[in-house]
């Protein structure tokens, strides 16, 4: 049966429109929200990062492409901090947001102090009242916003008490400056003690914390947070799912050109992630992954999210098919049953040992 070119193209036209509508559509509706701990905020289980990509390894039309993507795709959360790219990742995302104009009460978005951006003065370090107040105040003009989301504590500091730091995060929340504030990379001992100062002097206390977790990296989460997500509640907003793209089974042959393993100034990375052992893991997980049909890091990032404890898991992308990948890992989380979890763990075997108290 033959048919009429003219009117071929116009239908092939149309269902290619149909397709990219469908899968618009699909994914914004599969979008998953989860309430940040215990507060009322919503926050999109997947979300998009800065670190690394943002003012240094992407070029900010590609920043641009991939935050109007993750946007579109039901993202609302983007995350940030003073010291990615010395404040420059912050200006970048903070032309987007202005350009964008998206609705301020339609996305999240964060900052986090303590390495500072880029002055190595004991002023312009640290959780003292000084300092957090000021990289509020930058973070918020390199933002371009009137307030910010979510406000992270970058890392414990030992010359600084923790009751003026818990005091100056009151006080920020107080003058509409931040919204909630939190902690990266704190120990289970270093959040229940702010949480003790803030219930002490009725001040309010960390909604959140920042830890890094992955297939390799599972010890805060699945045992020292326990108690706190048990008896506090604590939102997570987890980073390097893919423990620096090592999940992706990226590097399984080796390191590829463009890669963050190439960066300089972050040998340190490569050196802690390249190890054999884990590289021949990720070839099982990758076998894996090709069975299920989908690709090793839409596995790896779906491992993370099937965790309930986790809020959110922040991508890293460096272009826009790799962020389509990392976003399908909502799609495959729903394939993995427990028979295909115990599969894995079996790949990994990375499991903390729990007390058995």
């Amino acid at each position: 049966m033959k048919f009429d070119q003219k009117i071929l193209f116009p239908i092939q036209y149309l269902y290619l429109y149909y397709q990219y509508l469908r899968t618009n559509f699909i994914i914004k509706k599969t979008m998953e929200y989860r309430r940040l701990g215990k507060s009322g905020l919503q926050i999109s289980a997947l979300s998009l990062g800065s670190w690394l990509t943002f003012g240094k390894q992407i070029s900010d039309d590609t920043a641009e492409d991939l935050m109007k993507l993750a946007y579109d795709k039901g993202v609302n959360f983007f995350d940030n901090a003073e010291t990615y790219a010395n404040g420059k990742s912050e200006i970048v995302m903070g032309n987007i947001l202005r350009k964008m104009g998206w609705d301020r009460s339609s996305y999240v978005v964060s900052s986090k102090a303590f390495f500072g951006n880029g002055g190595k003065l004991p002023t312009q370090l640290g959780l003292n009242r000084k300092h957090l107040v000021e990289a509020c105040n930058g973070a918020l003009k390199r933002l371009q916003v009137e307030y910010l989301d979510l406000y992270y504590c970058h890392r414990p500091d030992k010359n600084t008490p923790i009751e003026e730091t818990v005091r100056t995060m009151n006080h920020l929340i107080q003058q509409g400056k931040i919204f909630y504030w939190g902690t990266s990379e704190w120990s289970a001992q270093e959040i229940m003690e702010a949480h003790m100062v803030a219930k002490e002097y009725r001040l309010i206390g960390p909604t959140m914390e920042q830890p890094q977790y992955n297939m390799f990296e599972r010890n805060k989460m699945e045992n020292e947070f326990v108690e706190i997500f048990k008896n506090v509640g604590l939102g997570t907003t987890i980073w390097s799912p893919l423990a620096s793209g090592l999940l992706s089974g990226k590097y399984n042959d080796g390191i590829p050109e463009g890669s963050r393993m190439q960066i300089e100034g972050y040998e340190w990375l490569r050196d802690r992630m390249l190890m054999q052992d884990k590289i021949e893991k990720v070839k099982q997980l990758s076998a894996l992954a090709k069975a299920l049909k989908v690709s090793t890091a839409s596995l790896s990032i779906a491992w993370c999210i099937k965790n309930p404890n986790v809020s959110t898991a922040i991508l890293g992308a460096t272009n826009k098919n790799q962020l389509l990948d990392n976003l399908t890992a909502l799609e495959t989380a729903t394939l993995l049953t427990p028979e295909i979890m115990e599969q894995i763990e079996g790949i990994i075997d990375t499991k903390p040992v729990l007390p058995e108290w």
